[in-house]
């Protein structure tokens, strides 16, 4: 495998791009986006991440930058709404995130699991390959040194916890509050995590699956519901908090205009209800925020949650960017190493090759002028693999030296002479070559 290659991402994320933005690059066919990607010519590797509030690609292969823009045309959005990072810009933000300095919540611990569960997806579909797995495991063990010596995860704010949050500003706290929470996965755990450590109001969980609902529920000391029960649940609810994985509406306008118009006519029930939609694809219908009486807050909103918690962790980053920098230059130095054995590998393969053919010709010579039977094939093989080995012993040192000091017009030099780049020989070339050393040894 040759290794003359760029490392680039594409990033929408919530630094730049709303949830409306968000949701339009969201990838529902994950198969589909690898494929895509993969079916561009000079595209190697590929792999996908996605959370609630960004959406990167990331491509090795050539002409990388110009094969994403033409892979976001299919997207229809505004060129600003696009970051583009290439090799060691690329190596760097792939470690910030997974340390989380680039997360809405800075030093929020889900975004590490979304890295690993993303590359081993990536991976399953068939995008990642030598290199894209060394960078993602690197980030993921970086993510993780940057946790453990920093602390800048210690009472973390997720996006969970932030909603809940922004629940007690809007209505001046939970105390005696009905909370509905629809969903009972990663996201909607975190958020029954968040209320139960309040232990202030009455929480209903709903899940598709009444099982997983039943479990959060015992966790937190709330109550599971079946999830066709949402409707009837929404009559009594103060807050909603929804959090599925769903790529549809979980909560329709009508739904909610049929709801609200009950609670109207109820005396006993308030006319006004919390909304607060964190999934991505949304959950509820953007136009439900129209109705009279609903409140409906997105993860944008929660943006000024967000600058508070950066604020916390400010003293935290210096470290954690010191960190980030360390594993940079050992991930770059591991690049470079996969690098120079490419060219070893190119080296060597091209010795084998020329190896069995020349064995087999000396072979038939001997054979023909000596009556020598095959057991002397492996003694000439020995003979040949101890003369590569230590032919090519000094080019192997030199191109580990060079990779390590940065030197990679040398190695691009070797893969280009034993045919990793562009293999310009001619049968007619070699067999001038050929005669031309044979006269030399004839005439010494």
């Amino acid at each position: 495998m040759v290794i003359n290659v760029e490392i680039s991402c594409m990033v929408i994320s919530h630094k730049k791009a709303s949830i409306n933005v968000l949701e339009k690059v969201w990838q529902k066919d994950l198969r589909g986006a690898i494929d895509k990607l993969l079916s561009f010519e000079e595209i190697s590797e590929c792999a996908v991440l996605l959370t609630c509030n960004r959406v990167e690609f990331y491509i090795v292969g050539k002409n990388t930058i110009e094969n994403l823009e033409r892979f976001s045309y299919q997207f229809g959005i505004e060129k600003d709404y696009i970051e583009y990072f290439k090799d060691e810009d690329c190596l760097k933000h792939i470690l910030r995130v997974a340390s989380g300095l680039e997360s809405m919540m800075i030093g929020e611990d889900q975004i590490l699991g979304q890295v690993r569960d993303y590359y081993h997806l990536s991976e399953d579909l068939g995008g990642v390959g030598e290199i894209l797995s060394m960078v993602f495991k690197k980030a993921i063990n970086t993510g993780r040194k940057v946790r453990n010596l920093t602390q800048i995860n210690q009472g973390s704010i997720s996006i969970g916890s932030a909603a809940v949050e922004l629940a007690e500003e809007v209505l001046n706290g939970l105390d005696g509050k009905n909370v509905l929470l629809i969903g009972a996965g990663e996201m909607g755990s975190l958020v029954a995590n968040a209320i139960a450590n309040r232990k202030a109001c009455t929480v209903l969980i709903a899940n598709r699956t009444f099982k997983k609902a039943e479990e959060l529920a015992k966790k937190i000391g709330g109550i599971a519901v079946k999830f066709d029960k949402l409707e009837e649940c929404l009559l009594n609810s103060d807050i909603v908090i929804s959090a599925t994985s769903a790529p549809h509406y979980i909560i329709k306008k009508d739904l909610l205009e049929r709801v609200m118009w009950k609670r109207k006519d109820k005396k006993d029930r308030k006319d006004s209800i919390l909304i607060i939609d964190i999934a991505l694809p949304r959950d509820i219908e953007e136009s439900a925020g129209e109705i009279p009486g609903v409140i409906l807050y997105t993860i944008d909103d929660l943006r000024s949650i967000s600058e508070r918690n950066l604020k916390k962790r400010l003293e935290k980053i210096p470290q954690a960017e010191r960190i980030i920098e360390e594993e940079f230059l050992n991930l770059k130095n591991m690049l470079k190493e996969l690098r120079a054995n490419s060219a070893i590998s190119l080296m060597y393969s091209s010795a084998e090759k020329i190896k069995r053919e020349e064995i087999l010709e000396l072979y038939n010579k001997i054979s023909a002028k000596y009556e020598v039977n095959e057991s002397i094939l492996p003694i000439l093989e020995e003979f040949a693999n101890s003369f590569i080995k230590k032919f090519l012993r000094i080019p192997t040192i030199r191109l580990r030296d060079a990779a390590k000091n940065g030197r990679p017009e040398i190695i691009e030099h070797v893969e280009y002479l034993f045919g990793g780049v562009e293999f310009v020989s001619t049968n007619k070339d070699e067999k001038a070559e050929k005669r031309s050393v044979e006269g030399h040894f004839q005439r010494s």
